[in-house]
């Protein structure tokens, strides 16, 4: 008996799940840094620059990863890649833009819970869309995982209320949940879509890429409705100092999430993410003079055993190969397979740990 509950501690509490527990941790820490420099630039300065937040990232990341593939070789080179791909990524460059937009837009209109309970709308937006474009397969236990992480944040927007921390205008609540809804949606699709890039191009082009279009729009969108409120900034170096601090944090989610989501995937990282309110709420308590509940303490540990319950075990993709040739070589002819023998489709097993070179064949009825 005794070692039955090692074995199974040992198996639930694996490496490789700690590590992506705490890989996920550090994106809601810098989400959480991302939150509080908002705040302060918001309430404190007025500083109500949303789309120029954006636009400092994303030249960041244009001057980092888009000169990076400007000064490589053959098809990796920017070029190369524009000629091939730029429509797709002008579209997700505007699906990203838009998405941080029509969040932080929604705070003007409806409440911080109602805010936090309709963001979790990017969970099963990713779950389906992972589903459908990138075959991933989910077991009981997943779904078992994603419930514990949700009703975790359910709990969280429960004591939001009883301490009466519920900060927003709340004037126009009908737009405010629309605008939630819509930046989930968009974030779902800019996450997945991430996914698909990261696992079969390259980190680096997809933020370079991002970085490119992400400064483009930005910048278009700025000069338009933003470009009064730019100038009404009262300018010093409190304020030159937490753009500085919003623009670092934000730098580091976009670089440090590919990484994630590579070893991880999109729907871990988007439940990983759902502590980062509970980090800006602790953080708060000092900084803000937060009223504090023990419902708060509940809620971190629920969403915190969802995600153990959730990196327990693997997911994994089942897919064609027909479809897995033509996927990986976009350019190059479609591959007739014989038909004389039934084709199965592969099973690839996306693990924590490291992949294995053989793939196990199943039959699907």
């Amino acid at each position: 008996m005794d070692f039955l509950l090692i074995f199974t501690v040992s198996f639930i509490f694996s490496r490789e799940m700690l590590i992506s527990v705490a890989l996920g941790q550090v994106l809601s820490l810098l989400i959480c840094g991302i939150g509080l420099t908002s705040k302060y630039l918001s309430e404190d300065f007025h500083a109500n620059t949303p789309v120029f937040q954006s636009f400092l990232n994303y030249i960041l990341l244009f001057l980092v990863y888009t000169t990076t593939l400007a000064v490589r070789q053959g098809e990796e080179n920017l070029l190369a890649i524009l000629r091939r791909r730029w429509w797709k990524y002008m579209i997700l460059g505007l699906i990203d833009l838009e998405a941080n937009y029509l969040v932080v837009k929604a705070y003007q209109y409806t409440t911080l819970t109602s805010i936090q309970l309709l963001d979790c709308f990017v969970i099963p937006v990713v779950i389906l869309l992972s589903w459908f474009f990138l075959l991933i397969r989910y077991k009981a236990v997943h779904f078992l995982g994603i419930f514990v992480c949700i009703l975790g944040m359910g709990c969280m927007a429960g004591a939001d209320v009883l301490v009466g921390r519920h900060q927003g205008a709340g004037e126009n609540k009908l737009v405010g949940d629309l605008l939630v809804l819509g930046g989930a949606t968009l974030y779902g699709i800019s996450n997945v879509w991430e996914e698909y890039i990261i696992r079969t191009l390259s980190r680096v082009e997809f933020l370079g890429m991002i970085g490119l279009f992400g400064a483009f729009f930005s910048g278009i969108q700025l000069a338009i409705m933003e470009h009064k409120e730019l100038l009404k900034v009262p300018w010093d170096w409190q304020i030159g100092l937490l753009y500085v601090g919003f623009s670092a944090c934000m730098f580091g989610l976009y670089s440090f999430m590919p990484v994630v989501i590579k070893k991880t995937s999109a729907t871990s990282v988007n439940l990983s993410l759902l502590t980062a309110d509970l980090y800006s709420l602790f953080c708060g308590l000092f900084l803000f003079h937060y009223k504090f509940s023990g419902l708060y303490l509940l809620s971190f540990f629920t969403i915190l055993i969802g995600l153990v319950l959730y990196s327990s075990t693997s997911t994994y993709i089942a897919q064609d190969p027909r479809v897995y040739k033509q996927f990986r070589n976009p350019s190059g002819p479609v591959v007739d397979l014989p038909t004389t023998a039934q084709v199965e489709p592969s099973v690839t097993y996306t693990s924590l740990g490291q992949e294995t070179e053989e793939e196990p064949h199943v039959r699907v009825a």
